[in-house]
């Protein structure tokens, strides 16, 4: 449901995108910023609508 795409090459700064199928899409720049990123869709896993709502169901 949730991807966390991260590029850190050598000698460059570090990216990342974090997109969920919920419309969530974030994008960070920077050593600092990514790694918050990282935290925050970590986090995300216990918030997303998209979770919440099949956690009651029942299997088929």
């Amino acid at each position: 449901m949730a991807w966390l795409c991260i590029s850190a090459p050598r000698g460059a700064v570090p990216t990342a995108t974090s997109k969920c199928l919920c419309g969530r899409d974030r994008s960070a720049v920077g050593h600092t910023k990514v790694l918050a990123l990282i935290e925050d869709h970590t986090a995300h896993r216990d918030v997303c609508p998209l979770r919440i709502n099949q956690e009651g169901r029942q299997a088929a």
